[in-house]
């Protein structure tokens, strides 16, 4: 751990407190109503489905989801992407534009991570959304929630987590709308002064997907992407219809034009033919889960698998990629690529005389392999670490669709260079 990293993680609230307070100039002369979005998994996905229901009446906080990164989107600025020179010019300027800047959106809405202890909190509390959507519970980040554990605070790794997204509903006015599935998410939930609606899987009339297109059915409205989603956006589009109703907009089934964020469950076109599914922005088991379950139902030939480790599990990463083989297996792929020293160790010995799978240490390795072996006729769905979307972007059939891939800013450039990766 770098000395960098420790002063951040030491002062992270310090500094957040220091923008949060003349970021909170600008908010207030805009008085927007505040939406937030919060969970495990499918936040991004909830968020621009939202904006596809209110388009231009409101300010979304893409690719802002942090505390310090709220607090920059409120006065038009953008947090750190490259030199961290950079940070003096966001120490001084945010204050300077925080006299004067101001947004006019009618709503504002956030996708809030939770990513560390009190994250939650502190934007629920800054914030106070009218309406918040809690749209999974998982093990996300799970590392960062060791010491609260070891501290007495809470049993377990997975109590602390439900705690802190619970921090955001516990601070909502008016509305919140749950998993009402999740029974967990019901019991903190219980005696707020918002109204709680959960909203239910079992809706789903049908469902449909194949790798260039999904399908759901829910009641009398049918929702139509030309993107792969997986069964479980039932859960945020349920949440979303309950959301335009609460707003008086009128529900947009249509969503043929609805762009996914990169490397969230997005077609591409691979050379000589090959279906890509780009997956591969991050991954927990939740997320595994989700998008594998998709893979499972989809409506292809020849399924492969290019999966990559889960990270910041801590000392959960033996029992989460133990629970992956399992997910894998359930896909029945033609092939599985694995890459990582996790999935080497935990999950590729449960794989052993029970399907196809290769093991692979980098993601130079399993490109060589993708490029002798791949005929033409796959869907290949990647997920996971070790910059999967390097290998994505070398198999991509248009070089120019580089731009729809994840982590193409300098710094990403800067750390996959490192790897190696160019």
């Amino acid at each position: 751990m770098t000395l960098a990293f420790k002063l951040k993680k030491k002062f992270y609230f310090v500094a957040a407190g220091y923008f949060k307070f003349f970021a909170n100039h600008s908010l207030k002369r805009w008085k927007p109503r505040v939406i937030i979005v919060t969970g495990s998994a499918g936040k991004t996905t909830m968020l621009n489905l939202i904006e596809c229901q209110l388009g231009d009446k409101a300010h979304y906080s893409h690719n802002a989801n942090s505390a310090f990164g709220i607090a920059f989107d409120i006065v038009g600025m953008h947090g750190i992407t490259g030199s961290k020179l950079y940070w003096f010019a966001l120490i001084f300027g945010l204050p300077i534009r925080s006299l004067f800047y101001r947004r006019k959106e009618k709503y504002y809405v956030v996708e809030c991570d939770g990513e560390r202890p009190h994250e939650a909190e502190f934007v629920a509390k800054w914030l106070k959304p009218e309406v918040s959507l809690w749209v999974s519970l998982g093990r996300s980040h799970a590392v960062f929630y060791e010491n609260e554990v070891k501290s007495g605070r809470f049993i377990n790794i997975d109590e602390a987590i439900a705690h802190e997204f619970a921090q955001i509903p516990k601070n909502t006015k008016k509305l919140v709308l749950i998993d009402g599935d999740n029974e967990v998410m019901r019991e903190k939930c219980e005696g707020l002064l918002a109204d709680v609606v959960g909203v239910h899987k079992s809706q789903l009339k049908d469902y449909a997907v194949v790798p260039n297109q999904a399908t759901f059915t829910i009641g009398k409205k049918k929702f139509v992407f030309n993107e792969p989603m997986p069964r479980d956006v039932t859960t945020q589009l349920l949440m979303l219809d309950k959301l335009a109703d609460y707003l008086g907009v009128k529900a947009n089934t249509d969503l043929s034009n609805y762009k996914m964020p990169p490397a969230r469950s997005n077609y591409l076109e691979g050379k000589n033919g090959i279906k890509i599914i780009d997956s591969s922005y991050n991954a927990h088991i939740i997320s595994m889960t989700t998008v594998l379950d998709m893979m499972k139902e989809m409506k292809a030939p020849h399924k492969w698998l290019v999966i990559g480790d889960i990270i910041d599990q801590g000392a959960l990463e033996g029992d989460e990629h133990k629970k992956l083989a399992d997910l894998l297996l359930g896909v029945k792929a033609e092939k599985i690529i694995m890459i990582g020293r996790r999935t080497k160790k935990y999950t590729a010995p449960l794989l052993e005389g029970k399907c196809d799978f290769e093991s692979f240490d980098k993601p130079q390795q399993a490109l060589s392999y993708l490029e002798k072996n791949l005929a033409g006729k796959e869907t290949v769905m990647f997920k996971g670490s070790q910059y999967l979307e390097w290998i994505v972007e070398k198999l991509l059939a248009n070089p120019e669709d580089v731009v729809k891939l994840a982590r193409q800013d300098a710094a990403h450039k800067k750390r996959r260079a490192s790897w190696g990766l160019k």
